[in-house]
């Protein structure tokens, strides 16, 4: 049995480098494979291994006073949900690409649990913004949220000031996967003049694990970053998308096999064989295909 820890905290880290090289040595005694970033600003990482493996590191995580309340969202899994181990040192552990005139741990926005977010969904005084790229939102959101058409995080800081009369009115309540988009961008929010700031503790993750909540309201699935590529959130999670050839309800959401093409496409699993998991005949005739007589692995994309 495996498990898969989603995490991150915002929180001063004085030598990243240094920070990374022993957390790479922990991890590798461990067996965890996963994406990790560190930054002056703190970590953000999901991991996945063994049970046991990750009860251990979340107890050498806690040991760690500078991490001593970080929170962990953990899921169940058949197997490793990555390939390898990855950690890197950034500027920035979530990209707004736009300094804040106080940290992100000093100042954000106001938290809501999965219970009170779901109380807030229908009033009229409220919008649900979702803080995620646009195809994350295509597959799923928060019934009648707004959802900017934007391919990075970064640009949704434009979209909010291009659009402001719309909002500054409102309360928000922001979302996103896991909630580090929500805590960097309402810290912006705030900074920008915006007063009802909220965001959804724990993301879509936490909404979906809520058992007094069940996902309730969120229509299609959540868009994770690893092999898994999406997930349920709560057990009447259903796809909102469908399969580009067929028509049929899916969210096998993959990367065209062409590797110079690479684009993002929805193929129920019959296409994805039928079509050689190709979004067009001359990607299926490209020399740059990937090997077709062998099992294809979904590339999840990389959060941004």
């Amino acid at each position: 049995m495996y498990r898969v820890l989603l995490y991150y905290k915002f929180v001063p880290i004085d030598d990243p480098a240094a920070f990374a090289l022993e957390h790479e040595a922990l991890c590798r005694s461990l067996g965890l494979l996963g994406r990790i970033l560190i930054a002056r600003e703190g970590i953000n990482g999901t991991v996945s291994g063994t049970v046991e493996a990750c009860d251990a590191y979340m107890t050498s995580m806690w040991a760690d006073p500078k991490l001593a309340n970080l929170e962990f969202k953990v899921e169940e899994a058949n197997e490793h949900a990555f390939k390898k181990l990855f950690i890197r040192v950034r500027d920035e552990i979530i990209t707004l690409g736009m300094p804040l005139s106080s940290p992100v741990h000093q100042r954000t926005g106001a938290y809501l649990s999965p219970l009170e977010a779901k109380a807030m969904l229908d009033r009229d005084d409220v919008v649900f913004l979702d803080g995620r790229n646009q195809y994350e939102s295509e597959l799923g959101h928060f019934r009648g949220a707004i959802c900017p058409p934007v391919g990075a995080f970064r640009e949704i800081p434009k979209w909010i000031e291009e659009h402001r009369a719309d909002l500054e009115d409102k309360q928000i309540v922001t979302y996103c996967t896991g909630g580090i988009r929500c805590e960097k961008l309402t810290a912006w929010m705030l900074e920008a003049g915006f007063e009802h700031v909220f965001q959804v503790r724990g993301g879509i993750v936490c909404y979906g694990q809520d058992p007094d909540v069940q996902g309730d309201g969120f229509e299609g699935v959540n868009v994770v970053f690893d092999d898994r590529v999406v997930t349920p959130v709560g057990s009447r999670s259903r796809p909102i998308t469908a399969c580009r050839e067929c028509g049929a309800p899916s969210s096998n959401y993959v990367n065209c096999a062409n590797v110079v093409c690479n684009a993002r496409i929805i193929l129920c699993e019959a296409c994805e064989i039928e079509t050689q998991r190709c979004c067009c005949e001359a990607c299926r005739q490209a020399p740059t295909h990937r090997e077709k007589n062998q099992k294809l692995q979904v590339s999840a994309p990389k959060t941004k």
